[in-house]
């Protein structure tokens, strides 16, 4: 059943994203690495400032992590199980079984995400951004993005859609520029791409109120 959008809910609709962990040395490490990055990117975060923020010592952060390279595609790893694309899947199955209403609630989890207000950008696109497509980051970064496509693609195959490729490459477009947007300050960001989520929907041959 895809859920109205209700303000006063969202917050309560939201999929709960774990941020930190318990654990030992290694997660000390990851839990510093998940805050500064999210909050000033990949270039800006050194390693001394890494060690000095999980109270470990140098030589065991070597013991973990070679590079600080290694240590982000950990980081971008755990944003892959934590906030977007693992929980985003498992979110829109909580509430429906419909393909097209799972389609449509894509956007309602991103609307409870942008409503937090601990909201951050989409670690996948800031890290591509900042690295470059062409840089080993990037492109990891550019390869989870593409498995929220997948899952798109998947439901529209699923939901009987015509062009499943195409209507997968368009809602890729509009979640990624709803995020944006949301950075930008437009809370309201999920639900107008979810409008044209839907008119693009009934363009390829599905029904969105059908799956409600």
């Amino acid at each position: 059943m895809e859920h109205a959008h209700d303000p006063s809910t969202a917050a309560d609709d939201a999929p709960a994203l774990p941020r930190l962990r318990p654990g030992g040395s290694r997660d000390r490490i990851l839990d510093a690495a998940y805050e500064l990055f999210l909050q000033r990117g990949i270039r800006d975060v050194g390693i001394a400032e890494l060690i000095s923020r999980a109270g470990v010592a140098k030589a065991t952060f070597y013991a973990h992590f070679t590079s600080k390279d290694e240590l982000v595609l950990a980081y971008l790893e755990r944003c892959h199980q934590d906030m977007t694309v693992e929980a985003i899947i498992a979110e829109t199955g909580r509430r429906t079984e419909n393909p097209t209403g799972r389609l449509m609630a894509i956007f309602d989890v991103l609307d409870g995400w942008f409503r937090e207000d601990d909201f951050q950008a989409c670690a996948f696109i800031s890290t591509m951004l900042e690295m470059g497509p062409a840089h080993p980051l990037g492109i990891t970064s550019i390869e989870y993005l593409a498995q929220v496509r997948a899952f798109i693609r998947a439901l529209a195959v699923e939901a009987g859609l015509e062009q499943p490729d195409v209507l997968a490459r368009s809602c890729h477009i509009l979640t990624k520029g709803s995020i944006i947007s949301a950075v930008e300050g437009d809370r309201e960001a999920a639900v107008v791409a979810k409008r044209m989520a839907a008119s693009l929907i009934r363009d390829h041959g599905g029904d969105p109120i059908a799956a409600d």
